[in-house]
């Protein structure tokens, strides 16, 4: 890892020594890379430890990285945001996964699973499930995933950057509403 000033680093440097792990720093804001194998038991050192306390996830967020200019790890990743307020520090973690089919349409990627860190924070029921809409990034032992955002039988997951702008004709079966029949 590259020497920063985050305390955080060091303490997981040292509690994962045979992993290889990665940080960046980037307008003060501090990104731990992790394998996607690792994330789970990473995340809660990050909570348990009381030298990190990182008692808040703040978000959970996809990236699809596809026509990218510069070189990534993976086409997609997962962020999460993690704040901890006894410490008063903020850090991101970020999982590259690379899909192993086609991105085109909904059919599950084994690729593209993480476990989930509900159990960790029960806070990260709702964003799991929207990066799961939105990209069909699915989150291992989640209590409840299924679509958030699109309607259950949605063709696709729109984040994703091969999606069309337009849209593969979803709206087409649609009544049109007006004033008079609203």
């Amino acid at each position: 890892m590259p020497s920063s000033d985050h305390p955080t680093l060091p303490l997981v440097k040292a509690s994962f020594s045979s992993l290889t792990l990665t940080a960046t720093l980037f307008r003060g804001q501090t990104t731990l890379i992790v394998p996607a194998e690792n994330v789970h038991a990473i995340m809660r050192f990050l909570r348990d430890d009381p030298e990190c306390d990182y008692d808040l996830l703040s978000d959970v967020v996809g990236i699809d990285y596809l026509k990218y200019p510069a070189e990534t790890q993976g086409r997609f990743a997962v962020v999460y945001l993690l704040a901890s307020y006894n410490h008063n520090r903020r850090l991101a973690v970020k999982v590259f996964l690379d899909p192993t089919l086609d991105t085109s349409g909904i059919e599950p990627d084994p690729a593209l699973e993480l476990e989930t860190v509900t159990d960790i924070w029960p806070g990260a029921e709702w964003p799991e499930r929207e990066v799961y809409d939105m990209f069909g990034i699915r989150f291992r032992n989640h209590p409840d995933l299924r679509r958030i955002l699109m309607w259950k039988d949605f063709p696709a997951h729109p984040l994703r950057k091969d999606y069309p702008l337009r849209g593969r004709g979803e709206r087409e079966n649609y009544r049109v509403l007006d004033r008079e029949s609203s």
